[in-house]
């Protein structure tokens, strides 16, 4: 029976009307399940079932829901400053969570630049470095190099470095930048570098460097576009190659950052620096929208000396107090928790309790990395026929692609990660071999 109370009633004919859901259609639409509250690790729908999340709401709520410290630091930040321009005026909560991140990041990250949204994170870092350029005298730099199959967010910009081929922005045409892409790693992580990778790299700095500003790359694993992790090695050699062809390293670590892979950021696997830095997703524990870029006093002092004088972006919302204080709390939470702990035994787990479906004939492989786990299908699955299948055994994973993954909450237990490990191979195991069309859905 559906729970009765006013404010928890669904109205799905309107949602279906008049709502549009990330990559859905208005006249073809999928099914969507009504949330009513979220307690730990565990969603509650309209209908009073109760499912465990899988997906950490896109990655991003690694403490799991209602956690009381982060509640309880936005319920204080609420009633003294919600919002107040940052044009002109900074507050507590800004500078609290920007130390955070000058210190538990790499020591040449000194500058911090608080953004809306992933996406935005990403606009921002392409606009650094084509102004740090412009201030050093290199106006002609104004190319971004990328590796294919990944994913950086959906804005214009964040569009031009995504998969030009297969990925979801392929439909805008001449409207996106066209930019240079590298064959994406095909080393696989803990493996030395291999020679078709090192010889696409060399031979795409010495082809283009005299016009590209940065190469963008999430580190280690791929995120949207593939659900691959790749050799640390392919970051120390491309850290090198910017070096030595004067070329800025921005990386992604929106998805990647605050342990998800089993380091605090991916790109301590390589024990490398990034001269630009974007964060985002579980910045807050994923409670309220919040992104950051973070650059190299090179970087800032070049933008500083562009023909601007200043850098040119200014969000309405940059360095929202309420999102500070959440981010400022789910950061002390990492930093005083055992995250490395929990993210360490979730890989264990996901390890050995998925490690049987790579004998499906339907599978073409399985990955665990840090707290993430995929099984990779031969064929591209129905998403909506899968959800529905994930929902009535009591759990929240949103394949999509070929792809049935896990990134839950650092905080799930045991019993309830096995339910969703079991429940990823009872339904690996249900899906028919024959190919199958469906709707494209993007990367949650």
């Amino acid at each position: 029976m559906a729970l009765s109370d006013a404010n928890t009633t669904i109205d799905y004919a309107f949602d279906q009307q008049h709502i549009w859901h990330p990559y859905t259609s208005m006249t073809q639409s999928l099914p969507v399940y009504g949330v009513v509250s979220a307690q730990g690790c565990e969603l509650t729908l309209d209908s009073g079932k109760v499912l465990i999340d899988g997906t950490s709401s896109w990655w991003s709520c690694v403490h799991g829901y209602s956690h009381p410290t982060i509640v309880a630091a936005m319920q204080q930040q609420l009633s003294q400053l919600s919002h107040v321009m940052f044009g002109g005026i900074t507050h507590l909560p800004a500078i609290e969570v920007s130390k955070r991140l000058v210190a538990m990041t790499s020591p040449q990250l000194t500058k911090v630049f608080l953004a809306d949204s992933g996406s935005i994170a990403v606009e921002v870092a392409l606009k650094m470095a084509l102004q740090y350029w412009q201030g050093r005298n290199k106006p002609a730099k104004q190319r971004i190099m990328t590796v294919k199959s990944g994913y950086h967010g959906d804005t214009f910009a964040a569009m031009s470095v995504c998969d030009p081929d297969g990925g979801m922005h392929t439909m805008f045409g001449n409207n996106v930048t066209q930019q240079i892409f590298i064959p994406s790693p095909s080393t696989p992580f803990g493996e030395p570098l291999n020679q078709s990778d090192i010889a696409a790299l060399e031979l795409a700095f010495a082809t283009h460097h005299q016009d590209v500003a940065a190469v963008i790359i999430e580190p280690i694993m791929q995120g949207a576009g593939a659900m691959r992790f790749y050799s640390a090695a392919y970051l120390q050699k491309l850290r090198q190659q910017c070096d030595e062809y004067q070329v800025l390293l921005i990386l992604d670590e929106i998805a990647t950052g605050f342990g998800r892979t089993g380091k605090c950021f991916a790109y301590e696997h390589a024990n490398i620096e990034a001269d630009i830095l974007c964060v985002g997703k579980a910045l807050t524990g994923g409670y309220i929208s919040l992104a950051a870029t973070l650059c190299s006093d090179e970087v800032a002092n070049g933008i500083s000396d562009s023909p601007a004088g200043v850098f040119m972006h200014g969000p309405t919302f940059m360095g929202n107090p309420l999102a500070c204080a959440a981010a400022t709390a789910s950061l002390d939470l990492l930093l005083q928790g055992d995250w490395q702990q929990q993210v360490n035994a979730i890989e264990t787990q996901l390890k050995q309790e998925l490690a049987s479906a790579s004998n499906l004939p339907q599978v073409r492989e399985v990955r665990v990395l840090g707290a993430v786990g995929v099984i990779e299908m031969v064929n591209t699955v129905n998403t909506a026929q899968l959800q529905q299948a994930f929902v009535e055994l009591g759990v929240w994973i949103r394949p999509f692609n070929k792809y049935i993954y896990l990134m839950p909450p650092y905080t799930i237990s045991a019993e309830q990660l096995t339910k969703l490990t079991l429940a990823m191979i009872t339904v690996a195991k249900s899906i028919d071999a024959t190919p199958v069309t469906t709707q494209f859905i993007s990367h949650g």
